[in-house]
């Protein structure tokens, strides 16, 4: 079987590294998705890599980005096909790069939230198969028609959620699920002020912190009580301010109140949290959780893994390679192939679906973060 031609939607930070021009200041300076997929096609698993985003006239910075910091670093070619044009401006451009492929082939859609769903039905209606940035889409009734979409034309449609691959978050998933019925969980997730400044195109507008951030420990807390427990209210609050004075219409944090109802008729009840108002720190991302079941407990903080950094030019930081390894090997070569970044992409690319957040079991999901923001705008419990 041929190796996949992938179409990546979407030029921002997580693809290319690169924010409004500049390299981005966070962790993914280099990008996560572009470099997995060029490893990916030094190693015979993709064939051709096409870059699709609004407006042509970037794609020469991108080029020069990527030389700098892929193919000098690691040898890797970092060649790719664009859409539109060098000298055009074209927010259909993805429509265009999606005819180049042919069923069976990839497409992969890190996008603001509010183009998910316009594309992923358009590709999976083409007979491709879609990864999607998380949330996969806002509401349920997008999410149930991509499911059916899914599968009358019989293709894999997930949301890229690299938890799932982080060792970590599955070996604690693997004992929650000895742990008998689920009574509390507590996430909290935040990112610092910069972000505001980054995601300034789409913050409060297509979007809010919820979906961005909490969409994560929220997947994740599905994950672990699937076929288990399933969420029956949903209840949101939310903090002002900091984005206000900065003229964005959006939350500063965001907490859902989700009660649960486990199989046995017990119930349970999940905090999750997120924010991006937060100070900078020694990591970009703050992230942890706790968990009480009725026979243990475990708390996680993926921000913090005993692994210290300073440098005059960078700081102090609290670096994570599990996520993603940006220094090469003692050969020169890339090395971060097992990091839970690269994994979640790969084995997308590759069919691995034991992993995946598939369209068919992610519903949960979608219908926490839709009743939280309805909760917002309502000041109402929903009901699920």
């Amino acid at each position: 079987m041929p190796a996949p031609k992938v179409l990546v939607i979407g030029t921002g930070e997580y693809v290319t590294g690169l924010v409004h021009g500049s390299k981005s200041t966070s962790d993914k300076g280099a990008g996560i998705v572009a470099l997995t997929l060029f490893d990916l096609r030094e190693r015979g698993l993709v064939s051709e890599i096409i870059l699709a985003g609004s407006n042509g006239t970037k794609f020469s910075l991108v080029r020069n980005h990527f030389d700098q910091l892929i193919t000098k670093r690691y040898g890797l070619d970092s060649s790719f096909q664009s859409f539109p044009a060098d000298d055009q401006k074209d927010p259909e451009a993805w429509r265009a790069a999606m005819q180049t492929l042919t069923p069976g082939d990839a497409v992969l859609i890190f996008t603001p939230d509010d183009l998910h769903y316009e594309m992923a039905c358009a590709a999976a209606q083409a007979g491709l198969h879609v990864l999607v940035a998380k949330p996969i889409v806002k509401t349920t009734k997008e999410h149930d028609s991509l499911i059916e979409i899914s599968r009358r034309n019989k293709v894999t449609i997930a949301m890229e959620v690299h938890k799932r691959w982080d060792p970590i978050y599955s070996d604690a998933r693997g004992k929650l699920r000895n742990l008998g019925d689920s009574s509390y969980f507590s996430s909290y997730m935040s990112q610092p002020k910069s972000q505001l400044a980054s995601f300034r195109a789409w913050a409060g507008k297509s979007s809010d912190i919820s979906y961005y951030l909490n969409a994560h420990h929220i997947d994740f807390h599905c994950w672990t009580l699937e076929d288990l427990a399933r969420p029956v209210s949903v209840i949101a609050s939310a903090s002002t301010g900091v984005a206000e004075n900065l003229g964005l219409p959006t939350e500063d944090s965001i907490t859902l109140m989700v009660d649960w109802l486990n199989n046995s008729g017990t119930r349970a009840t999940a905090i999750y949290t997120s924010a991006w108002i937060a100070a900078a720190a020694e990591v970009h991302s703050q992230q942890r959780f706790f968990a009480l079941h009725h026979k243990g407990e475990i708390r996680v903080d993926q921000a913090h893994r005993g692994y210290d950094f300073a440098s005059d030019s960078d700081g102090y930081q609290s670096p994570n390679p599990l996520f993603f390894r940006y220094p090469p090997d003692a050969h020169g070569r890339f090395a971060g192939q097992s990091s839970y970044g690269y994994q979640s992409i790969a084995d997308f690319i590759l069919g691995k679906r034991e992993n995946l957040a598939t369209i068919e079991t992610t519903r949960n999901t979608t219908a926490i973060l839709e009743a939280g923001r309805q909760s917002l705008d309502t000041g109402r419990r929903m009901e699920l």
